[in-house]
C-alpha cells in the first residue's frame, strides 16, 4: 500500500471515530484501539514541560469499557452535542509495524439551553497499527492546547 492509500485509511479511521463521538456510541469507542492500546488526554503545557500528568488516562480496552460504563451509569453530567472538525492529517513516520500520525481537531459543545462553544482544540498524536484486518489506535495521544478547560471532561475528545 502506498503512503497516499495510507494516509486515506487513517483518515477514514480518525472520520469513523469522531464520528461515534459525535453520535454518542460510546460503547463503539474502545473497539478503535487495539487490546492493550492507550487513549491519553494530556494539556499542551505538561507535554512541552515533559509532565506526564493526564488528565484522563485509559490503559487497554477494558479500561476504555469501564470509563463508557461510569458515564453511562455513575456520572452526572448535563446533556450535550459535540462536534468535532478534524484536518490536516500527516503521517509522520513508522517504527515497524506501527505508524505514527498527527492531525488537528476542534470539538464544538452545545449545551441543551446555550449556544454552541469551542469546548477544546488541540492534536491527536497517534501510533496506528494493523490487526485483525483493520487499522486501530496503538496510542492516541490528545495534546489539548487550552490551558483552562472546563471543569468537566466526560467524555473522551
Amino acid at each position: 500500500m502506498n503512503l497516499r492509500e495510507l494516509r486515506f485509511e487513517f483518515e477514514e479511521l480518525l472520520t469513523d471515530y469522531v464520528e461515534c463521538l459525535d453520535e454518542g456510541r460510546l460503547e463503539e469507542w474502545p473497539e478503535f484501539f487495539s487490546e492493550r492500546g492507550v487513549y491519553k488526554l494530556i494539556g499542551r503545557d505538561n507535554v512541552e514541560q515533559g509532565l506526564q500528568l493526564a488528565t484522563m488516562l485509559c490503559d487497554g480496552r477494558a479500561m476504555m469499557r469501564d470509563r463508557v460504563t461510569a458515564i453511562r451509569k455513575a456520572l452526572f453530567y448535563s446533556p450535550r452535542y459535540l462536534r468535532h472538525l478534524t484536518g490536516n492529517l500527516k503521517i509522520v513516520g513508522q517504527e515497524g509495524d506501527v505508524w505514527m500520525a498527527q492531525a488537528n481537531y476542534v470539538v464544538f459543545q452545545t449545551l441543551l439551553d446555550e449556544e454552541t462553544k469551542v469546548f477544546n482544540a488541540g492534536k491527536y498524536v497517534d501510533k496506528i497499527v494493523l490487526e485483525d484486518g483493520k487499522y486501530r489506535f496503538k496510542e492516541k495521544i490528545v495534546v489539548y492546547d487550552t490551558v483552562q478547560i472546563p471543569s468537566l471532561i466526560v467524555i473522551p475528545i
